[in-house]
């Protein structure tokens, strides 16, 4: 257990600094819970009790900095938590081959996403949606990727924010602080269905979520004197590593 604790400690912390800025922590501490040597569906079930304690620390300095838009979440809120869970009992049932196909599809699109420099802007370009139509498209985004996080869960965070920023045509900050209420929400439902299968390990993740919180307490930090700027680069950097990982892991 203590070379588990050395291996995943530090990469569960700089997955949680990473996740407040850009979401996509993920991409970082579930391989480490991998390169512990826990099975898949542990390895998953074991990320979110860590990425669950990260996520609320993220949700809460952003709602203090007054980022979150109440009225959005709760639409997206309870649509992100029946999609987790759902996710979360396919996963259960499925080999994890069929992860890495997935991910082959979805990582390409969306590196191209944000190599066109769209749904990164301060404010959004064009005029902005009607507030039924917002709703409507944050609850379908927040379902849809809470199906995803609960089957797999990395990246969703960077997902959210691109599609809450290209798709429903929110600013950033208000996108981010969303990202981080439907995330939190999308892990808790998710975690509630794996512990109940027994799957989660807490004596692994439990340590390991005082560190993802001591993460993104200083990511959130730095994401709110930086907005913008840092966003973009720290995406980008994620997918990439994502995207190389996944490619190695199919061919060797």
């Amino acid at each position: 257990m203590w070379t588990q604790l050395l291996i995943v400690c530090p990469l569960v912390f700089l997955g949680g600094f990473v996740d407040a800025i850009a979401g996509g922590g993920g991409l970082i501490t579930l391989p480490a819970y991998l390169l512990a040597g826990l099975p898949p569906h542990n390895a998953i079930a074991t990320n979110k009790v860590s990425s669950s304690c990260g996520g609320f620390v993220a949700m809460v300095k952003l709602g203090r900095a007054g980022c979150i838009p109440l009225r959005e979440c709760l639409f997206a809120v309870p649509c992100a938590l029946i999609g987790s869970a759902a996710g979360a009992k396919l996963a259960l049932s499925i080999g994890d081959d069929v992860f890495r196909m997935i991910l082959l599809v979805v990582l390409p699109l969306t590196a191209l996403y944000v190599l066109a420099g769209k749904g990164l802007k301060d404010e959004p370009s064009g005029p902005p949606l009607s507030d039924c139509r917002l709703y409507a498209f944050t609850a379908l985004i927040s379902l849809l990727l809470g199906v995803y996080d609960g089957f797999y869960g990395p990246g969703t965070g960077t997902f959210l924010l691109l599609l809450f920023t290209g798709v429903a045509k929110m600013n950033v900050r208000n996108a981010a602080g969303l990202s981080k209420a439907v995330n939190f929400s999308t892990n808790i439902g998710s975690l509630v269905t794996y512990a109940l299968s027994g799957k989660a390990i807490f004596a692994l993740g439990l340590p390991a979520a005082l560190c993802s919180m001591l993460g993104a307490r200083l990511g959130s930090s730095l994401f709110l004197k930086d907005g913008t700027r840092i966003v973009r680069p720290v995406m980008l950097g994620v997918l990439g590593i994502f995207f190389v990982k996944t490619l190695y892991e199919l061919l060797f």
